[in-house]
């Protein structure tokens, strides 16, 4: 919306600021925080008086979370959601369609987390609805984004698989690539909400990797930047550097009342969104093998819960205490404060080892 400011400069050369994205990713940022700040309080009040008994707490996970964690409410990815849309709408450029690609996938895959959470608050158990029903709906979602994405993008790159460390032209999957995409977007989504099990852990996550395609956007969107470093062109996703400013803004006013001891927890409300809009841009960037490697920690996250399922299937035996695998080493002694922090710690040393890719070829 303050993006047509911009159109005022010709006249009035104070309002050019307004069409610098650097400029409108600041104030997303800085938007998306205080609008967190400002009304999450009373969104957390809220939140409790509906909930009661808050979210159900697993009765097979660690003991201490049954003490810790019980009567903290959930659904505080409307919080996220709230200021990361708001922010969007306020500082993105309205005309461009990757942005309204990635609301879309976020938007949807908050609805569906939000549905899942009110279940689980209302049949007070942990599980929502049917994990069939939700991960096909999602599929949905992702193809008709996949899609839209595809059809604005470049015919020559449109359905092609990038490689990162290499330069020139990637692999044509065609018409396996909307699938392909779909499962990029459904998994990134379902990946961040398996890490969502401790305070904090998910979220520093999702903005490191947010801050990371934010730059990569940025680049992949400039004819300079792209051609001197060897990246394939995609005009129009510089813009997706201001949705990635309001999801870290957004964030950061999330990790303030996320903070252990948590005074909400994100939900699937949130974790499903985030990771949806994290593929989403990955995806419109032709950056989804580099999602992987940024957002490593959430593949291990959902490695480490795959392992355990079939294992146990298959010969009645666990892999690891307890899945997914930050429960893991709670069961082995560490602290949850251990845990996140280095995890923490993890997902930024993948950061820099995905974002190395935008030199190294």
């Amino acid at each position: 919306m303050l993006y047509f400011l911009g159109q005022l400069g010709e006249s009035l050369t104070a309002f050019n600021v307004f069409r610098y994205i650097t400029f409108r990713t600041a104030g997303a940022v800085v938007t998306a925080l205080f609008f967190v700040f400002l009304f999450g309080p009373g969104m957390i009040a809220g939140l409790r008086i509906r909930q009661g008994k808050g979210q159900p707490i697993r009765e097979d996970g660690p003991a201490g979370h049954l003490l810790t964690k019980k009567g903290t409410p959930t659904m505080g990815g409307l919080m996220i959601l709230a200021g990361a849309v708001t922010s969007i709408l306020l500082w993105s450029n309205l005309s461009n369609i990757y942005v309204w690609a990635v609301l879309f996938v976020t938007v949807s895959f908050g609805a569906i987390g939000l549905y899942d959470d009110y279940l689980k608050v209302k049949r007070m158990s942990h599980k929502g609805f049917s994990g069939w029903q939700r991960l096909l709906i999602e599929a949905i979602v992702a193809l008709i984004a996949s899609y839209v994405i595809a059809a604005i993008t470049d015919p020559k790159i449109s359905t092609s698989l990038m490689f990162p460390f290499i330069k020139g032209s990637g692999l044509q999957l065609s018409y396996f690539f909307y699938l392909f995409a779909g499962f990029i977007i459904v998994g990134a989504g379902n990946s961040v909400n398996f890490t969502d099990g401790l305070d904090g852990l998910a979220i520093v996550p999702v903005m490191v990797a947010a801050a990371c395609f934010g730059l990569i956007a940025y680049l992949v969107g400039s004819v300079t930047f792209s051609e001197y470093l060897f990246i394939n062109n995609v005009p129009g996703t510089a813009e997706l550097s201001v949705v990635c400013g309001a999801l870290i803004g957004a964030g950061l006013g999330f990790l303030w009342f996320n903070a252990p001891p948590a005074q909400i927890f994100m939900g699937d409300t949130g974790s499903l969104a985030l990771g949806g809009a994290l593929g989403t841009i990955a995806v419109a960037t032709k950056h989804e093998i580099v999602l992987a490697i940024v957002g490593g920690l959430f593949v291990l996250e959902t490695v480490s819960v795959i392992v355990q399922v079939v294992s146990f299937k298959l010969t009645g035996k666990r892999v690891f205490k307890m899945a997914p695998i930050h429960h893991h080493f709670e069961m082995m002694g560490w602290t949850e404060s251990q845990v996140v922090i280095r995890f923490w710690i993890i997902s930024f040393v993948l950061a820099l080892i995905g974002l190395s890719e935008l030199k190294l070829r």
